[in-house]
């Protein structure tokens, strides 16, 4: 099977899906994305993962890395391996065997370990789409959870406090205080392990 690597993009809330997020993933060396719709809790472990934020307890994708790790195994990459009838399949390498997962998952273990995320070419053919303009390239990256914003691993954490002070003071504006509140408690986690 020809394969291709991707990258994360981002993740935007998907308009087509009440509750679901696209996660856009775009080939490494050419212009192509391909969008695939995950649910909410998936995109808050990848989301939480690529921003370094540890939550209290483990969550299931961090559970299962654990496990693999226990067993010594080793995740060497995952593959966007098909598309049946609108629905991504992908396939996890734990050291030399090959087991089903869905994208979501298997992409939340790869950015756990760092490892490669590829998408079979006739997947790529497939599904995916070139930007024809500057303003369909910029993906605004959307809360997963708890504020977190979606964005490269290499933005330092003053960038991410500032977003979220940004948000809290927009909440407080337009007197949505629930999640002013959400915002605040987010703050001082994030200042707190600056600390």
């Amino acid at each position: 099977m020809d394969k291709i690597q991707v990258d994360i993009l981002g993740l935007s809330t998907s308009q087509t899906s009440g509750g679901a997020y696209a996660l856009i993933l775009k080939e490494v060396s050419g212009p192509r994305r391909l969008p695939i719709i995950i649910g909410a809790f998936e995109a808050q472990s990848i989301a939480l993962e690529m921003e370094g934020i540890k939550p209290p307890r483990p969550l299931t994708h961090d559970l299962l890395k654990s496990v693999i790790d226990t067993l010594g195994g080793g995740l060497n990459d995952v593959v966007i391996s098909e598309l049946r009838e609108g629905t991504f399949y992908a396939k996890l390498t734990i050291d030399s065997q090959e087991v089903d997962s869905r994208p979501s998952d298997a992409i939340a273990l790869a950015v756990r370990y760092g490892v490669p995320i590829y998408v079979a070419d006739e997947v790529m053919q497939e599904a995916s789409f070139v930007p024809q303009n500057e303003e369909e390239e910029k993906i605004t990256p959307t809360p997963a959870a708890a504020a977190s914003e979606e964005k490269p691993k290499s933005k330092p954490k003053a960038t991410k406090l500032d977003q979220l002070q940004e948000q809290l003071d927009e909440a407080i504006k337009k007197e949505d205080y629930e999640k002013a509140a959400q915002l605040r408690d987010e703050i001082k986690k994030l200042q707190a392990r600056n600390s």
